[in-house]
């Protein structure tokens, strides 16, 4: 990349709260963020979002009489976008692009849309309006007043940071000077859990009996222990740099794994060692501070991911970190939650470790971050922030 792009805003709703104090306290605190819920017919672990969150999104489904029929996966993208744009100092005569995705989409919404239609054999006037995949994007041009382009689209996981990689692509190209990118997803109920089990990749730890319920970054780990999270975050780019910038984002790169079935990834993960090595050209590789892993808590999503790291890296690796075992996996918004992860340890020059890893000792500053992500059928995307 011959031009940096700047980041100048960024803002999350999550499991680890709704502004970057709160996020960076939880951080800290060693804790996870699990609760259980009754969904699909059992007790479940889950991250939700708090009750204070959870009035936050309340209040923004009051402050539009059109709102009050929309999806959470909607109402969390509004929330953090209102605040990032905010941040940003974007105004109304800015013209700028929205491109914010989701893996599931309105799960919520549509899970609802389609029990009544069952039930009644009659659909509502809005059910299609209001679970389109494109209608994240769509409202939150609306509650902006935005005149730029917007872009709704779904890679699965690693949605948001392909998100991320359109806006740096329009930014690149001239096109446009502002874009504002991102993820959001809502996955907690019974259809979705219940597939997930199906594919039996969700954990069967009881947190009430074990400390730790998703093992994520546990590369020994004998049984899958992926669980759900919820939650939206988006960051404002701008070509060139910027004053305001909080970090830079200074190498992209994306990959897609030949298919073997619907899910497969190769055993050195051949895609996110194509992404990486995109994104670190010309970069010298012990330059790179810390690695935000994908890392979703299944055996071999882990274990691949690692393999991969050690391919591109050698014997000279990283710091190596993931969020899931505190959050869980949020699908289409996971890879832009490991984003904030990356921009807060390079704010704090903290290196936030996996508890139950093994120990790793930070032994210079922060100033370079790859963050990772990769969706069912090998879309792999690695993204290089560093300090401003």
């Amino acid at each position: 990349m011959n031009t940096k792009i700047s980041i100048t805003a960024f803002s999350s709703i999550s499991p680890l709260g709704n502004n970057v104090d709160a996020v960076w306290e939880k951080y800290l605190d060693n804790e996870h963020c699990f609760t259980r819920q009754f969904l699909d017919q059992q007790e479940t672990s889950v991250a939700a979002l708090s009750e204070e969150s959870k009035q936050i999104i309340a209040e923004v489904r009051e402050s539009d009489i059109k709102y009050k029929f929309l999806d959470s996966s909607v109402l969390f993208a509004l929330a953090a976008s209102r605040k990032a744009v905010e941040q940003a100092r974007w105004n109304s005569d800015d013209v700028f692009g929205i491109n914010i995705g989701s893996s599931r989409g309105a799960t919520d919404l549509f899970e609802k849309h389609y029990k009544e239609y069952i039930d009644t054999g009659k659909a509502q006037t809005l059910a299609s309006p209001t679970t389109t995949l494109g209608n994240i994007s769509s409202w939150i041009a609306h509650d902006l007043q935005s005149v730029g382009p917007e872009i709704s689209h779904s890679i699965t996981c690693s949605t948001a940071l392909h998100a991320l990689l359109n806006g740096v692509a329009w930014l690149k190209s001239g096109m446009a000077d502002k874009f504002l990118v991102g993820g959001s997803e809502a996955p907690l109920t019974d259809f979705t859990i219940a597939q997930m089990r199906a594919l039996k990749i969700y954990s069967r730890i009881n947190q009430e009996e074990e400390p730790w319920p998703n093992l994520a970054f546990d590369f020994d780990k004998t049984q899958n222990t992926m669980i759900l999270g919820e939650g939206a975050a988006v960051c404002c780019l701008e070509s060139g740099e910027k004053e305001n910038a909080i970090a830079y984002v200074t190498g992209v790169g994306y990959a897609t794994e030949i298919l073997e079935h619907n899910i497969s990834i190769s055993a050195e993960a051949t895609c996110f060692q194509k992404s990486m090595k995109m994104a670190l050209k010309d970069v010298d590789l012990e330059t790179v501070d810390a690695i935000v892993m994908h890392a979703p808590g299944t055996i071999k999503g882990d274990l691949t991911e690692l393999r991969a790291i050690e391919k591109v890296f050698g014997s000279k690796l990283p710091l190596l970190t993931t969020n899931k075992w505190k959050i869980g996996h949020t699908f289409g918004s996971s890879g832009i939650l490991s984003l904030e992860l990356a921009l807060l340890m390079i704010q704090h020059d903290t290196f936030i470790e996996v508890p139950f890893g093994t120990k790793q000792n930070q032994t210079k500053s922060i100033k370079k971050v790859l963050i990772n992500a990769v969706g069912f059928g090998g879309n792999a995307v690695s993204v290089l922030i560093e300090k401003p």
